[in-house]
């Protein structure tokens, strides 16, 4: 008979605890993606922009703005919407760190391609040791049944 080793020994009502914990803390997430938002102003107060997760939701231009040339108004409010794209990135960044943990965070792939990669990288030696090992244990069987 064939040993299992420690696999045998897994408690499957922890594990499965421990998924039903992780689904909750999703569910959670996808039920507040519309409350999370990134604001931003420029320095005089002259243009305010709100970027949420179905894309600008305010932009707000002070009529003392309309005194800068086309050129800089627009260069500014620019400037505004990247800074609050980048604090709606950091929001969400942070909620999905409490609902997944910093080490299995998604989000951080989105700034780090290389970990990305490193861990495509993981996953396909495991695949591969995976896939050596079995087809050497059905070497094995098809010698022992010489065929």
């Amino acid at each position: 008979m064939q040993e299992f080793g420690d696999f045998a020994n897994i408690d499957i009502e922890k594990l499965l605890k421990g998924a039903d914990e992780q689904f909750a803390r999703i569910e959670e997430f996808q039920k507040n993606m519309d409350s999370f938002v990134g604001r931003a102003e420029d320095e005089n107060g002259l243009v305010m922009a709100e970027y949420g997760s179905e894309g600008l939701r305010t932009l707000e231009i002070h009529p003392k703005a309309m005194r800068l040339a086309s050129g800089e108004l627009s260069d500014l409010i620019k400037e505004v919407l990247k800074d609050a794209g980048a604090a709606l990135q950091a929001n969400l960044n942070s909620a999905m760190g409490d609902a997944f943990g910093e080490e299995d965070n998604p989000m951080k792939f989105a700034t780090d391609p290389e970990g990305a990669l490193s861990k495509v990288k993981e996953a396909e030696a495991a695949y591969n040791r995976a896939f050596e090992d079995t087809m050497g244990e059905l070497d094995k069987i098809r010698r022992r049944l010489d065929l």
